[in-house]
């Protein structure tokens, strides 16, 4: 597989970037095609020994700052190492993109050049979280603040499909982050979306709790960007308030130094389940093509990590398992909806034809605009 990376994205682009590269040509099972300026590409290559390695470099001359509005950078910044990335991924010179530059920049070359999966309206940030039984999905991630019920139950069946195929897991849970476990709890558009999944292929439990999330009773929750940006972030400070607690507690004196050293190998295995570069970074679900978009302070660690699930997505045909189970659920979906509007509509009709059929018999001589005198009757008339 073919992972083309973006050298020039991320707050330690790049040299995390490259070194991050190294590390994953070094594992073997992908070519790494790295994008951006090559002279700077290249002077960070050299602290390496990659004479035998496959990495090659495909040169772009802009750079995405972190802070660049992806609308302005969408028109003037066309030769960028995002735009250049992701239009090999579509003309089949990669099989999959990793950036950990400016998301809103990724998000918006990601939909104009790679396009939405059929039956896809918008696709969809998908974060992996640690909790008690194992990990979790959560979509969306931040990629869309505003999203309508349809959005939603897509990014159900998308999350359920990653969690099946990628995962592993054999019947995926789903279900929706609300206020309330409760059917009737949520606002209007968690309803109706509730409603909908209920009708689908997808194992959906119903409505999940944020106190429900790091339980790991769902693997997959559904939200909007707006609210699943705040809850990553929200846990990424926690992550990071209980880390720093953790040092200042165990440096505190001889006795608990000790007891750090005793627990050493504990305090590894827990930093380990809650580090964000254990996984990489977060696809982006939903274009016709993989897309990883990592933590903009991602390490050289992480970088490795993200190219490696890059080709495990490309290697699994992730997209063509989200279109097959798209396209099945909306048919289900299409097909109630029919039968609602039946059950609703056409009982009605078919009372108000019964009701004109017995008029037409108590009227004898009811004759209808359409029809015409028979000669019988005009025979009377004369």
């Amino acid at each position: 597989m073919k992972i083309a990376v973006d050298a020039m994205g991320g707050d330690h682009a790049p040299s995390a970037i490259v070194e991050g590269a190294v590390l994953a040509a070094r594992q073997g099972g992908v070519e790494v095609i790295l994008v951006g300026v090559e002279a700077k590409i290249q002077e960070e290559l050299r602290k390496f020994d990659v004479a035998q390695l496959p990495i090659r470099i495909e040169h772009a001359d802009q750079i995405v700052d972190m802070h660049d509005a992806p609308g302005k950078v969408l028109r003037s910044k066309r030769k960028s190492s995002i735009k250049v990335g992701l239009d090999l991924v579509k003309e089949g010179m990669a099989d999959a993109f990793v950036s950990a530059g400016n998301t809103g920049a990724v998000l918006a070359f990601s939909t104009l050049i790679l396009r939405p999966l059929k039956g896809v309206d918008r696709p969809a940030i998908t974060v992996q979280l640690p909790t008690l039984q194992g990990s979790s999905l959560l979509l969306d991630a931040g990629a869309n603040v505003d999203c309508k019920a349809i959005q939603l139950f897509q990014f159900g069946v998308m999350g359920h499909a990653f969690a099946k195929y990628i995962l592993g897991k054999e019947n995926p849970r789903v279900g929706i982050l609300s206020i309330g476990e409760e059917d009737g709890k949520g606002n209007e558009i968690t309803k109706e979306v509730f409603h909908m999944l209920k009708k689908s292929h997808v194992n959906f439990i119903g409505n999940v709790e944020g106190k429900e999330v790091y339980r790991g009773n769902a693997d997959v929750v559904v939200c909007d960007g707006f609210t699943g940006n705040v809850a990553l972030k929200i846990s990424e400070s926690l992550a990071e308030m209980i880390g720093k607690n953790l040092k200042e507690m165990f440096s505190r004196n001889w006795k608990s130094k000790l007891g750090y050293f005793l627990l050493k190998s504990q305090l590894a295995e827990f930093k380990k389940k809650v580090d964000h570069s254990e996984t990489g970074g977060a696809p982006l679900l939903g274009v016709n093509g993989v897309c990883i978009i990592a933590h903009g302070s991602s390490s050289p660690k992480a970088i490795k990590n993200a190219i490696k699930r890059a080709n495990e997505l490309a290697e699994k045909k992730i997209n063509e398992h989200i279109r097959d189970d798209i396209e099945s659920n909306l048919a289900d979906l299409d097909m109630g909806l029919w039968k609602q509007i039946k059950s609703a509509f056409v009982p009605e009709i078919l009372e108000d034809g019964k009701k004109n059929n017995s008029e037409k018999a108590v009227d004898g001589n009811h004759v209808d605009s359409d029809e015409k005198p028979s000669i019988s009757d005009k025979g009377k008339d004369a």
